[in-house]
């Protein structure tokens, strides 16, 4: 079986934009500053992007010394860096885009203030802890005319991008039926940084526990497999397995979404034995299970087998996040549908409903 290749998108992207992209290390470095170190993922930042010839660090700020002093003590950091205030280093250091690693309910105020001063940012999923929050987010972006992107591991998932091409080419028919499966053993059983393991098991800092923590994902996969259009309803279980670790927020999480003819279910869970984020789509003729990030495994209509399919390579600027944040930033390049503002103002309308839902027991149907 033959999936087909890149859309064209990709490819119109890839001609217009393989020669700035190549030439990235060679022009002005973009200008990007730091906003929080209490999000886990600024350390892998530090460690695969921190010397990136395409960005500059012109500053990093987060109230907290201490954390900036751990971090420059691992990784070499200039001391110089540090700001305490983040309106301050805006004003200091006048950056091009920020890469935001605070918690999640700090992220509406990080977006209308770097607005103000029209400087893009790149956040850690997810967009927001509410509806009301995302679309104050949305509104300041406009008024302010700055790109805001939400990073999800997921985005650099070769085979999620092939599962959309072989849907889009119509390769298993409508789809039906949608499962995602996201999350690991757990916050704390994973051993994630005391700063970290603070917010995430904060349901104001972090919206809820599992549900937003990892049903982000599933929501904005979902979103993005149906071309933008947003679900009928949401009905949303969640539970405390683990109460005596996790008192404040859940752990386990099950949304289900329905479309006028598609239905998707998101787990989310801080209970699997391994780590996970894996989906299977269900067309009318066929489906496509993602195995890992760089493999599939599809089945169609009159075939007795499913076959394992390599992924193909992601065109650029599509491979990581700072080849992407460069070239919607410095080449205008409009954000995809995984990291765009108007998905994302989506999934955040689905989360806040699935937390509605789990609160009371009944279905939330949303407004046209």
């Amino acid at each position: 079986m033959k999936i087909p290749f890149r859309c064209s998108l990709f490819l119109l992207g890839w001609v217009i934009l393989a020669v700035p992209i190549l030439c990235a290390a060679e022009a002005e470095p973009l200008r990007v500053a730091i906003v929080g170190l209490v999000h886990g993922h600024v350390e892998g930042f530090f460690g695969n992007s921190l010397h990136r010839p395409e960005i500059r660090i012109v500053g990093i700020s987060d109230p907290e010394r201490s954390l900036f002093d751990r971090y420059a003590a691992q990784f070499g950091l200039d001391s110089a860096l540090y700001h305490a205030d983040l309106e301050e280093m805006l004003h200091a250091t006048r950056p091009q885009a920020v890469l935001v690693y605070s918690n999640t309910f700090e992220h509406r105020k990080i977006v209308e203030l770097c607005a103000k001063r029209h400087v893009a940012v790149m956040m850690e999923k997810p967009l927001a802890v509410s509806l009301a929050d995302a679309q104050a987010i949305e509104h300041a972006a406009r008024e302010g005319n700055i790109p805001v992107l939400v990073n999800y591991e997921t985005s650099w998932y070769r085979n999620n991008h092939d599962l959309l091409e072989l849907v889009r080419a119509g390769g298993i028919g409508d789809v039906r039926k949608v499962v995602v499966h996201d999350g690991h053993q757990g916050p704390k059983e994973i051993g994630v940084s005391p700063e970290f393991l603070k917010w995430l098991t904060d349901p104001k800092l972090n919206g809820g526990g599992a549900l937003f923590d990892f049903g982000c994902y599933g929501a904005d996969l979902m979103t993005w497999l149906m071309n933008g259009e947003r679900p009928l309803s949401v009905t949303a279980v969640t539970q405390q397995i683990k109460p005596e670790i996790y008192p404040h927020v859940d752990d386990e999480a099950t949304i289900m979404l329905t479309y006028p003819k598609a239905q998707a279910i998101l787990q989310a869970s801080w209970n699997w034995p391994f780590d996970r984020k894996d989906m299977e789509v269900y067309g009318r003729t066929g489906y496509a299970i993602t195995v890992g990030r760089d493999s599939l495994r599809v089945r169609r209509a009159g075939e007795k087998t499913e076959q394992i399919v390599a992924a193909g390579q992601l065109p650029a600027p599509y491979g990581d996040s700072i080849t992407y944040l460069w070239a919607v930033v410095r080449d205008g390049l409009k954000p995809d549908a995984f990291s765009s503002l108007e998905t994302n103002v989506i999934v955040s309308e689905i989360l806040d409903a699935a937390r509605q839902s789990a609160a009371t027991g009944k279905t939330v149907s949303l407004k046209p």
